[in-house]
C-alpha cells in the first residue's frame, strides 16, 4: 500500500470516527432543544450565587481577590459550577437509556466505544455553551467587568467545553460502574461538594490550608475556574498560567474519556 493510499485510508477512518461522534452528539442536543425545561432550572444556581451570595460577600470585603470585587471574582468560579452540577449528573441518561434498550442498539453498532463516549460528551459541551451565555447576561446585568474581545470569548468557550466534557465523561464512568438510578444520584451528590469546595471557585488557593491547596491541584475544575477568572474577567489573573490551565484540562480529559470508553459496554452487563 502507497502512503499515499495509506494516508487516505486513515482520513476516511478519522472522518468516519467524527461522524459517528457526532451523530450521538446531534440526537442528545435534539432532546435538549425538544425539552429545554430542564436547561433552565439549571439557571437558577448561578442566579442565586451571584444575585445573592456573591451580593453579600461583596459587601463585606472578606475575601482578599487580587484588586477586583468579589463579585468580579465568583463570576467564573459560578460559571464553572453551574457546568459542573449539570456535567456530573449526565450519566443518570445513560441508566434511562440503558433501561429503555437505546444503548444496546448503539453498542451493537460498528461505531467505536469511544465515539459514543466523545458524542455525548460534546452534547453535554452544548449544555455548558448555553449556561455560559446566561452566566454572561447575568454578569452583565450585575455590572461585572467582564472581557468582550473575541479572543477572550473563545477562551471562555473553550474552557466551558473541556469542563463540561471531563465532567460528563467521569459522570458516565460512574453510571457504567453503579448501574442504578439511585446510587448513581447519591454518588454523584457526594462527589460535587468535595469537587467544588477544593477549588477555587468561591475563594482563592492562598486561603486554603496547605493540605486542601494540594488536593485542589489534582482538580480539573480549579484549572478551569483559573482559565476562566484569567480569559472572563478585566482584571482577573491566572495563579497556574492559562497555557498550562488548558493542558491540565486536555489531559484530564483525554483520561476520562479512555477510562469511560473501557467501562462503557458494561453498562448492559
Amino acid at each position: 500500500m502507497s502512503r499515499a493510499l495509506a494516508s487516505r485510508v486513515i482520513d476516511s477512518a478519522e472522518i468516519g470516527y467524527l461522524r459517528q461522534a457526532v451523530a450521538v452528539a446531534d440526537a442528545d442536543v435534539r432532546k435538549l432543544f425538544h425539552d429545554p425545561l430542564e436547561l433552565f432550572a439549571r439557571l437558577v444556581q448561578p442566579t442565586l450565587w451571584l444575585v445573592v451570595f456573591g451580593q453579600v460577600l461583596n459587601r463585606s470585603r472578606a475575601i482578599p481577590t487580587g484588586g477586583i470585587s468579589y463579585l468580579d471574582f465568583l463570576c467564573p468560579g459560578v460559571l464553572a459550577q453551574s457546568v459542573l452540577f449539570g456535567a456530573i449528573f449526565y450519566g443518570i441518561s445513560l441508566i434511562w437509556e440503558r433501561d429503555l434498550g437505546i444503548v444496546q442498539k448503539f453498542l451493537v453498532s460498528p461505531a467505536p466505544r469511544s465515539a459514543l463516549v466523545l458524542g455525548r460528551a460534546l452534547s453535554s459541551t452544548v449544555r455548558g455553551l448555553c449556561q455560559a451565555i446566561f452566566v454572561y447576561l447575568l454578569a452583565f446585568g450585575l455590572g461585572i467587568h467582564v472581557r468582550l474581545g473575541v479572543v477572550d470569548f473563545l477562551g471562555v468557550a473553550l474552557a466551558v467545553m473541556f469542563g463540561a466534557a471531563i465532567f460528563s465523561t467521569f459522570s458516565l464512568a460512574v453510571a457504567c460502574l453503579v448501574k442504578s438510578r439511585e446510587r448513581f444520584m447519591g454518588i454523584g451528590q457526594v462527589l460535587t461538594m468535595p469537587l467544588f469546595f477544593a477549588s477555587n471557585a468561591i475563594y482563592p488557593i492562598a486561603m486554603m490550608p496547605p493540605w486542601l491547596a494540594l488536593l485542589s491541584r489534582a482538580n480539573p475544575l480549579c484549572y478551569q475556574v483559573d482559565a476562566l477568572r484569567a480569559l472572563m474577567i478585566v482584571g482577573g489573573g491566572s495563579t497556574f498560567g492559562v497555557a498550562r490551565d488548558f493542558l491540565m484540562l486536555a489531559i484530564s480529559f483525554l483520561l476520562t474519556l479512555a477510562v469511560a470508553s473501557k467501562l462503557y459496554p458494561n453498562i448492559v452487563t
